[in-house]
């Protein structure tokens, strides 16, 4: 089987129909199919674009198709979050909607909100979707997940998840309860793994925010210090010390077989992370590209293999 791995779509509907056609996808009995290929998509396809529901629109009838695969973002999760109520607050959600943290969540969820809020068969029919979407893949070729392949949290979780490792209400209630290890576990996978950095140490990211976490490079044991292990562009990475992260925090990545992500707004032109490891996720949503990995079998992943719906 070969695949066609798809990034963040982020509501760009029109950059993912570019793309399915550069790529080879076509109309055919009521879903977008390629005659050889299978697509996988690594999740958010929704919040901060104009095409909501119209990227749900194609994405969904090819995974029914079977011409798609698709594993759930931490946007989707949000979203379910957003609109499953919470058990144990009679006027509260379990993402929560009141005081200054639910004008936040609100507004990092508004473009979505703004096509299904007022259409409650819309949303229920959305959300139900997002249920139905695993947290990972695990194929015999190669395994795909939003961000974060951690071995330990997905051992812990795999049991508690419905059939084809999805979330149920119980499991979406323990992971929006912060602190607890349903929280810790579905956080890393969608999220990746943020360290505080030592006392007194903080950094200013590109957009001139000072950040006092560093995201890390999760699939490379080798970096054990907060400079060598920070995801972050290469002058950000300067400022942060020289000293050793918290051993929980070097997962590395066995490189069994090749591992695909999204989740990391990355820019520039598309590079592999590692000979097994790629992202896909080159800023749909903030002005970038749509990007795929066309996969044709191999073992070590090249550069060579991207393809973006601007060139």
């Amino acid at each position: 089987m070969e695949y066609d791995i798809i990034g963040d779509i982020h509501g760009q509907a029109n950059k993912l129909r570019t793309l399915l056609a550069r790529v080879g996808y076509a109309e055919r009995g009521g879903a977008l199919r390629h005659p050889e290929r299978t697509a996988i998509f690594v999740g958010d396809f929704i919040d901060r674009g104009p095409h909501q529901l119209e990227t749900v629109r194609i994405v969904r009838p090819m995974v029914d198709a079977g011409s798609a695969l698709a594993v759930i973002g931490n946007h989707e999760f949000n979203a379910v979050a957003w609109y499953l109520r919470d058990p144990d607050t009679s006027d509260e959600y379990l993402r929560p909607r009141a005081g200054e943290l639910g004008k936040k969540n609100r507004h990092q969820h508004a473009a979505f909100l703004a096509e299904v809020e007022h259409v409650p068969d819309l949303h229920a029919d959305a959300i139900g979707w997002f249920l139905s979407l695993p947290l990972w893949l695990d194929l015999p070729e190669l395994r795909v997940i939003q961000a974060c392949w951690h071995p330990a949290f997905i051992a812990q979780l795999e049991p508690r998840l419905r059939p084809g490792r999805l979330l149920d209400k119980n499991l979406m209630i323990q992971a929006s309860r912060e602190g607890t290890a349903g929280f810790c576990q579905i956080e890393t996978l969608l999220k990746g793994i943020d360290v505080k950095l030592p006392r007194g140490c903080s950094f200013q990211d590109k957009f001139g925010i000072t950040r006092h976490e560093a995201r890390t490079r999760w699939w490379d044991r080798s970096t054990i210090t907060y400079r060598q292990a920070a995801f972050v562009p290469p002058g950000d990475r300067a400022q942060l010390p020289d000293t050793p992260i918290p051993e929980d925090a070097r997962i590395g990545y066995a490189g069994d077989k090749p591992i695909f992500v999204g989740h990391y707004w990355m820019t520039g032109r598309p590079e592999i992370l590692s000979p097994t490891v790629a992202c896909v996720d080159y800023s749909a949503g903030k002005g970038g590209p749509l990007v795929a990995y066309r996969w044709c079998g191999e073992a070590v992943l090249s550069s060579g293999n991207f393809i973006s719906s601007d060139r």
